[in-house]
């Protein structure tokens, strides 16, 4: 493999009925950075059915070239039929990073993906820098539980491949006036390219966790004591419009799902505001969550870590603050109901 014949950045802009999900365009936002540090076009691999407002829209926030392909087989994630477009285009136009968001989809298709290709893949990434002397992809993942941060690289193969956790990039800068080049690209697809079929498809009625994409996240540590604390978080996060987060050390003590776990072996956010009840402020959980507009923290030791990146501290027992918390807001939203009644 002769690697200097691989230039360009490539994002696979991953759609759901026909919506670009939010780690795709976080995706473009830092393709864009690592493209023009190394003087290359960005481009973003677009699948579907019907796809051509997604790619132009793919072209506003940052997309230098979008390569679409358009066909009715594509419409539903398969493995197989995704993995054979995407590796035939990479072994023909030999881009020398790809980058794919860490979803479930994503977390399928990446290992496919490298290992059609024979080239490495680096999982669930919080951070990528690139060497400009080497061209070479600086990768950062958790290891050891989120003991540590390892910085992996990928010298002697091409694409270099991430998959990257969704929440910890900034999207790209959507630009109504910025222009790229579409293009389309036909592939032969059929049904015995398919090992699978999509009889039908279920959508849960369970509320689902997007603290990625919150605004607002209410969060608890082990300061709670127990999971009844849970239950203030929740009507807290209720009242304020938000989503119910947790340290690791809540969720290992088993009071409340993985799901709403924040940190480096959690998920990675940047709400408006956070705020933290209980939660001491261990490094692997202010990895996941310091990028916070506004963070307000209560705790009742004053020496807690979290004060230090906190914008407002309070300190004192976190039921009792809650509640208080609770009763002023319902005191609030009184005052605003009877005004609205005049």
């Amino acid at each position: 493999m002769n690697i200097n014949d691989y230039k360009g950045i490539w994002v696979f802009a991953e759609q759901r009925d026909n919506k670009i999900l939010n780690v795709s365009l976080e995706l473009l936002g830092e393709g864009k950075k690592i493209a023009d540090k190394l003087g290359v076009k960005l481009t973003a691999i677009l699948l579907g059915n019907n796809i051509d407002d997604m790619a132009e829209k793919l072209v506003k926030y940052g997309a230098d070239e979008v390569l679409s392909i358009d066909d009715k087989f594509l419409e539903v994630y398969s493995t197989e039929s995704y993995t054979r477009v995407i590796s035939e285009l990479i072994k023909e136009k030999k881009p020398e990073i790809v980058l794919i968001g860490a979803t479930a989809i994503g977390r399928d298709l990446g290992p496919r993906l490298a290992a059609r290709v024979k080239t490495g893949l680096t999982a669930d990434c919080t951070k990528l820098d690139v060497d400009l002397e080497t061209r070479g992809l600086l990768q950062t993942r958790p290891a050891f539980g989120g003991n540590l941060m390892a910085t992996i690289i990928c010298p002697k193969h091409r694409p270099q491949m991430s998959t990257v956790r969704p929440g910890v990039m900034e999207r790209g800068k959507f630009d109504e006036n910025r222009t790229g080049t579409i293009n389309k690209v036909f592939f032969e697809l059929m049904e015995e390219d398919k090992n699978t079929e999509v009889l039908e498809v279920v959508k849960t009625q369970k509320h689902e966790v997007k603290l990625e994409e919150a605004k607002i996240i209410v969060s608890g540590g082990r300061g709670l004591g127990d999971a009844r604390g849970f239950q203030l978080l929740e009507a807290l996060a209720k009242k304020l419009g938000g989503e119910l987060g947790a340290s690791r050390g809540a969720v290992d003590a088993d009071w409340i799902q993985q799901s709403h776990q924040v940190g480096q072996t959690g998920k990675t956010v940047r709400p408006k505001l956070y705020v933290a009840c209980g939660i001491s402020g261990a490094i692997q959980h202010l990895a996941g969550m310091n990028d916070s507009e506004c963070i307000v923290a209560i705790n009742k030791d004053k020496n807690a870590p979290i004060f230090q990146v906190a914008h407002y501290g309070i300190i004192g027992d976190v039921y009792e603050i809650l509640t208080e918390l609770i009763e002023s807001l319902d005191n609030v939203n009184d005052i605003v109901e009877t005004l609205k009644s005049r």
